[in-house]
């Protein structure tokens, strides 16, 4: 390889916040031990949290960039556990609204409280402004690269040529840094 690809500043970037992802799995590493869901688990209850109304299964899969069918099997055992319940659809007969559970609402409660604990204890590395402007800086890269894709080719957003998510392009980047 010539080096062009390393030597690209974008790609550098890219690579710097990939390389975060191992970092912030360690430092908040206790978090994901203190319960026995799986990482996919989470990522489902917190979607539904995060979600501006009850979503249903398509919603939390698209959100999510994983297929529907990953995504039942998920909501299936986190209902089983009592994490999310599934409520009547107005709009729709059988695609039920996904709401969290008072258990739910408990352990994002003390995930956070602890998430903030650690992220306190770490801002006597970092500054809070410092923080901040990376907060600000990485916002505005986001922003760039949507009216960038937007432009460029809406109808092929976030999709690769099999009309799944494309992770495997970001895999592909991280092996290039």
């Amino acid at each position: 390889m010539d080096g062009k690809v390393r030597s690209n500043p974008f790609l550098a970037v890219i690579g710097e916040i990939l390389g975060l992802q191992s970092c912030f799995e360690d430092l908040f590493a206790e978090l994901s031990d203190a319960t026995s869901l799986s990482t996919l688990q989470k990522l489902v209850i917190f979607a539904v949290f995060d979600a501006p109304a009850p979503p249903t299964v398509p919603q939390v899969g698209r959100n999510l960039g994983r297929p529907r069918q990953v995504i039942q099997r998920v909501v299936n055992e986190l209902v089983r556990e009592g994490f999310l319940a599934k409520a009547p659809n107005p709009h729709h007969k059988r695609a039920k609204l996904l709401v969290p559970t008072e258990q739910a609402v408990e352990l994002k409660q003390r995930a956070e409280r602890r998430a903030v604990e650690i992220a306190d204890a770490f801002l006597g590395t970092v500054s809070a402004k410092r923080c901040r402007s990376l907060a600000e800086e990485l916002r505005a890269l986001r922003k760039a690269i949507d009216a960038y894709t937007q432009e460029q080719a809406p109808d092929r957003l976030s999709k690769s040529a099999t009309g799944q998510p494309a992770k495997s392009t970001l895999a592909l980047l991280e092996r290039l840094n």
